[in-house]
């Protein structure tokens, strides 16, 4: 299923800096796509991403919230796209940005990235999906995972695709130029 282009003042970027307990990435930045899905008309807005994601070869879906503790995957990258609800989510560990999340968004966390849901609706749901290159790891804020995760990051893989737009969304220039930097 083929997104219409989002104008790229919709398109957010973010960096955060290693905290000595959450890694983050040191080359590529958080993409928060606001309105990327108009969901008003959808009945299943879950399956609509869902479609969206598997198109552009971002699979192993599943739908829930977000984990109420910081946490990031150290070998793979992660979209999530809000399908239903509100919620304020923590990126970057305890000194990055606090985001709110509505029907439509979606962020695109490179390997690294700490994120946290701080508070949530009842209804709140996304679909989370990962790109077919990459290795599925969860850590904590603990020493040990940090150390081990420095290692693994840099050597992710970069994606394909984009999750929503293909070849031609705005994550694949803004993570290119973010590795040749």
């Amino acid at each position: 299923m083929k997104q219409g282009k989002l104008p790229a003042d919709r398109v957010l970027r973010f960096m955060f800096a290693d905290d000595g307990v959450v890694p983050n990435n040191p080359a590529l930045p958080l993409l928060i796509y606001r309105g990327a899905f108009d969901l008003a008309k959808e009945r299943s807005p879950e399956a609509r991403i869902e479609r969206t994601f598997k198109s552009n070869r971002w699979g192993d879906c599943w739908r829930y919230g977000i984990y109420p503790y910081t946490h990031y995957h150290s070998e793979i990258h992660e979209v999530l796209g809000v399908a239903r609800g509100t919620a304020r989510v923590q990126f970057g560990g305890d000194r990055g940005t606090a985001l709110d999340l509505a029907p439509g968004d979606v962020a695109i966390l490179p390997a690294g990235t700490g994120h946290r849901c701080l508070s949530a609706s009842p209804d709140f749901c996304v679909v989370g999906a990962y790109p077919a290159q990459g290795r599925f790891t969860l850590f904590r804020t603990s020493a040990a995972e940090h150390a081990a995760a420095l290692g693994t990051i840099a050597r992710t893989p970069l994606p394909d695709t984009d999750p929503v737009y293909g070849a031609d969304g705005p994550l694949r220039d803004a993570w290119n130029a973010g590795r040749a930097a």
